[in-house]
């Protein structure tokens, strides 16, 4: 027992030390302006997303952007509305809105990428940048701006924001924060962000990328298939460019998760894709999750030397947490709960690999994406 309580400390040290100190919440400050602002097109895939799109298009149509930008609104077979609702918020600037449906969803495309590449099919113009964005994410209004002045500065093919997810249920307050906290650790922001690091991440709710590292790249037909799409065309584009990823307060998602079964299937939708459907990998996680999560609090029941490093450990872990909590306008007093949320991610990524086994992997807005398929 000893043995195992040293073993998840010096686990805790590790992840504090070595993992690019992930835990860290840092904003960026701003790079300076370019001495010309490339043209830039916008495209967001929208199914059914009638609650959020009139606010998303327009804080799009808003954007304090010198340069030539347009807006290319891809319909998704939505029921609801949702592209009467994107003309009615254009009004004024509607010129700059083209709104096009999505032809069927071919066998081997995931529905949003799907959704992205008529988009970029769509677009007349040879835009020096896309902006790929969510139907439910609201830009403050110098957001496109500062991303081109970071992209110029720093020389990047693709720059990305992990954008402020609505945290306002009890549910969210209890998961979503340890949500952003985990994606931090599996893909470390400053990892991400060197060249010299093979750890590539974005963020799919606001991704700028250079129209020449796109097509470099081969598209969205070069990912197609890809559930963790972000992350997947962040891989591809670093392999010839450089990358980068950040935090953002001001540009937030309006998607709400009021109960925890919101964001179970969130997580169950991509957590086995991300292990490579590997039962192998399944394993190690639950292992891993398990030893780094679970055990420290439960080790403290035992008392000795054991509930002492279990202590430390735990004590360990919530400090880690708390500048997640921070950045989220939460109180301290959250930290010593992350290994109950962990316990929930774990369950989530078992139920992931589950409905996989079912052919059911990858449901989203009533679609099985082809890959997950009996």
């Amino acid at each position: 027992m000893v043995a195992l309580a040293a073993l998840t400390l010096a686990i805790w040290a590790f992840l504090l030390s070595g993992r690019g100190l992930f835990w860290r919440v840092r904003i960026a400050p701003p790079s300076p302006p370019p001495q010309r602002w490339p043209s830039i097109v916008a495209i967001v895939p929208a199914r059914n997303e009638a609650a959020t799109i009139r606010d998303a298009i327009a804080s799009l149509l808003a954007q304090d952007y010198r340069g030539q930008f347009s807006v290319v609104l891809v319909d998704d077979n939505s029921s609801d509305g949702t592209a009467e609702l994107a003309r009615a918020a254009a009004r004024g600037p509607e010129e700059r809105l083209t709104i096009v449906a999505a032809r069927p969803l071919p066998q081997g495309w995931t529905g949003k990428l799907w959704a992205l590449s008529e988009g970029v099919r769509q677009v007349a113009s040879r835009p020096e940048l896309y902006c790929f964005t969510d139907g439910d994410i609201v830009h403050h209004a110098t957001n496109l701006a500062e991303l081109v002045a970071r992209l110029e500065a720093e020389q990047r093919d693709l720059v990305s924001l992990m954008v402020k997810l609505n945290c306002e249920s009890v549910a969210e307050r209890f998961l979503i924060p340890a949500f952003v906290f985990f994606f931090a650790l599996l893909y470390p922001f400053a990892w991400s962000n060197d060249p010299g690091k093979r750890t590539a991440a974005a963020a799919g709710g606001c991704i700028l990328v250079r129209r020449s590292a796109y097509e470099r790249v081969g598209g969205f037909a070069s990912i197609k298939g890809e559930l963790i799409d972000d992350c997947a065309l962040a891989r591809r584009v670093k392999r010839g460019g450089a990358i980068w990823l950040g935090l953002t307060e001001r540009t937030r998602s309006l998607r709400r998760y009021p109960k925890l079964v919101d964001i179970w299937n969130m997580v169950a939708r991509t957590a086995y894709t991300q292990l490579n459907h590997s039962p192998v990998l399944l394993a190690a996680t639950v292992l891993g999750l398990a030893l780094a999560y679970l055990a420290p609090p439960l080790l403290l029941l035992t008392g000795g030397k054991v509930a002492i490093l279990a202590g430390i450990t735990w004590a360990a872990m919530a400090f880690s947490y708390v500048p997640m909590l921070r950045f989220y306008g939460l109180t301290p007093l959250w930290a010593p709960l992350l290994p109950a949320a962990a316990s929930v991610y774990l369950a989530a990524t078992i139920d992931s690999a589950w409905r996989h086994w079912q052919g059911r992997g990858g449901e989203w807005k009533g679609r099985v994406q082809w890959q997950s398929r009996s």
